[in-house]
């Protein structure tokens, strides 16, 4: 059983950024696939970034590439989400989410566990 916590969400004017985290419990986070993923008013959830239990893979949502950076620290149990440049549409509740794998990573029914979501929202 995993249990996640998200962070870091808030107000920020586009362009700005934003860091947002995810901690867990349980013994096991080192184990499991990370995912952020984000959902708009109106919208269902999209995926939008994925790292593997170790870090050393890496995926992204194309409108994410190049200004969205997820990374993890096992030993404190955490998985961040660096955003950067954020626009107007980055606006939405991000998710995180923790699976067993990463073989569809960009779906949801990949994962597991979720969290309870961080607000963000970016002004024009």
């Amino acid at each position: 059983q995993v249990q996640l916590v998200e962070s870091g969400g808030g107000l920020v004017q586009a362009g700005g950024s934003l860091r947002l985290s995810c901690a867990a419990s349980g013994r096991t986070f080192s184990s499991y696939a990370m995912g952020w993923f984000r959902q708009a008013p109106g919208q269902e959830r999209e995926f939008v970034a994925a790292i593997s239990w170790s870090g050393g893979r890496r995926y992204y949502a194309d409108s994410v590439t190049g200004r969205f950076t997820i990374s993890r620290v096992n030993a404190k149990n955490t998985v961040y989400l660096q955003m950067n440049s954020l626009k107007p549409e980055d606006t939405a509740v991000y998710y995180c989410a923790a699976g067993p794998h990463l073989r569809s990573y960009s779906t949801t029914e990949e994962y597991d566990y979720w969290g309870q979501g961080t607000q963000v929202t970016v002004s024009s």
